[in-house]
């Protein structure tokens, strides 16, 4: 991002200038997508998972920087806040043993940070949301100390013109409010990319909102915040509301926040990225010296990076992505939905459930989408953000009488959605040991219908029984989760309560 980064200024002239550029991109982009220039299928995947670092106390640490110089692994980077880390999994082929391959690699790269971060008396913690963390640790002060987000909070707190609001209301209410970004923190996520062909990446987008809820309803894992128990998957409001740039009259006007899910099936990539320019001013408008038309004209290949950037800056529950690779390239699908955790296992059969559905979805002769409204998907994801593993879901019947029905997530997963993701696995070539085994894991959370989330609310209610104060059982549980995250058992396994001291 250069020099203007250090600056931290921008003028109208920069703006308008970056403005030019991004109508160049994307005019580019839609070149690149006529000229069919785009990497052939290579069934790959990947994924990033956001991480916590806590004490042994189960309190928030602000010690990135310190965990990362002793990680020393460009696989570990930073993010927003002093108490965060990211890892990135290389890119994997999505066939024979990659579940396993990716478990053994995870549990070894999480295994190892942990033993660093424990040289400065704190330790990773894969979880949503912390339950310890208070509005006093989400302060501008901890943001972590990397130019990028000083700059982005800056633009977006000046775009904004006061302060946040954060509103949410599930089992309890939280009502504060915030000066800067650092809320957003608090979220931390598993992020699947897939690549995919331009052809294809209209029907894979379209089964990965029709998925969505389906992922947070088995998959949620952030109940609380600021020491309230909110929904079960608390992140999406949460990071809709730290990153709103609309003051009041704009919301009340219906303009889009940059966090959303969105408001239609589409029919291209292209169009995604369209709408980025249409309805989101820029916030960080940052050039390079690219003329991505003349690049095409000479024959290469742009960076886009303005595009990129803007892009970044637009916070879809599945993002499209433009990259290169060795000069080529290629478009994926940033599926951003799920909180990061309980472990290593649930996470990869998270994943499984994914990679599997979304295949089974996107090459189904009669889509779910085309028999689904798009605002029965956004209604499907507030309700499992809301009810996790409780929620029911708006879903087409079987048969040719069409119409919808309101069903169990669980029943709808064990009836309908196993066959089809296990018959997706199969289509990508995976394993049917890796298959079973990890679609399994999420079988069971249906049968119990436990998750992360079911079980931080049992276990913080039990110790408020036994006369916890409400920091204390917060505290115990986060310790608590700790101890059972790195014994490695998937969460459905977990018992649930405090040991007895």
């Amino acid at each position: 991002m250069g020099e203007k980064v250090v600056a931290g200024a921008f003028d109208l002239s920069d703006r308008q200038r970056y403005r030019r550029k991004l109508h160049l991109c994307l005019e580019g982009l839609g070149r690149l997508l006529a000229e069919q220039r785009f990497d052939r299928p290579r069934n790959l995947m990947g994924m990033e998972i956001e991480l916590n670092l806590a004490g042994s106390d189960g309190l928030p640490r602000m010690m990135n920087a310190e965990v990362l110089e002793r990680i020393a692994s460009r696989d570990f980077q930073t993010e927003l806040g002093m108490f965060n880390l990211e890892v990135n999994i290389v890119p994997h082929h999505l066939a024979g043993r990659v579940f396993d391959q990716l478990a053994e690699e995870l549990r070894t790269a999480l295994g190892y940070a942990h033993r660093k971060a424990g040289e400065v008396a704190a330790g990773i913690m894969m979880i949503g949301i912390l339950p310890t963390l208070g509005s006093a640790d989400l302060v501008a002060a901890n943001l972590s100390d990397v130019d990028r987000y000083t700059l982005l909070n800056d633009q977006i707190v000046a775009a904004r013109g006061e302060d946040f609001a954060l509103d949410i209301e599930g089992v309890e209410r939280l009502v504060c409010t915030a000066t800067s970004i650092t809320p957003e923190a608090a979220c931390t996520s598993v992020q699947l990319h897939l690549q995919v062909t331009p052809a294809r990446f209209a029907d894979v987008w379209n089964a990965a909102q029709v998925v969505a809820a389906v992922q947070i309803a088995l998959g949620a894992n952030s109940p609380f915040l600021f020491g309230r128990e909110l929904w079960r998957e608390s992140r999406p409001p949460l990071f809709q509301q730290a990153t709103d740039t609309r003051p009041p009259e704009l919301q009340n006007q219906g303009v889009r926040p940059r966090t959303w899910f969105g408001e239609r099936w589409i029919s291209s990539a292209y169009e995604l990225f369209e709408e980025n320019l249409r309805y989101f001013p820029p916030l960080l408008p940052i050039c390079d010296g690219e003329d991505p038309l003349r690049v095409l004209d000479e024959g290469g290949v742009p960076g886009l990076q303005e595009l990129v950037l803007h892009n970044g800056t637009i916070y879809r529950w599945n993002r499209p992505v433009y990259g290169l690779a060795d000069g080529v390239p290629h478009l994926r699908v940033e599926n951003r939905v799920l909180p990061a955790g309980p472990t290593v296992t649930d996470v990869i059969a998270n994943a499984a459930l994914y990679y599997g559905l979304v295949r089974a979805l996107a090459e189904e002769s009669r889509p779910v989408w085309t028999r689904l409204p798009f605002a029965a998907a956004a209604e499907n994801f507030d309700s499992a953000c809301r009810r996790g593993i409780d929620a029911e879901l708006v879903w087409p019947r079987p048969g040719r009488s069409g119409g919808l029905a309101r069903v169990a997530a669980v029943k709808l997963v064990q009836d309908e959605l196993l066959p089809l993701a296990a018959a997706g696995l199969d289509a990508w070539n995976v394993e049917p040991a890796d298959r079973d085994r990890y679609l399994g894991v999420i079988e069971e959370r249906c049968k119990r219908r436990v998750n992360g989330a079911s079980w931080q609310v049992d276990t913080y209610r039990r110790g408020l029984d036994a006369g916890l104060g409400r920091d204390a059982a917060l505290a115990a549980t986060t310790r608590r989760y700790a101890e059972l995250m790195h014994s490695g058992d998937p969460v459905h396994s977990w018992p649930v309560g405090l040991p007895v001291s």
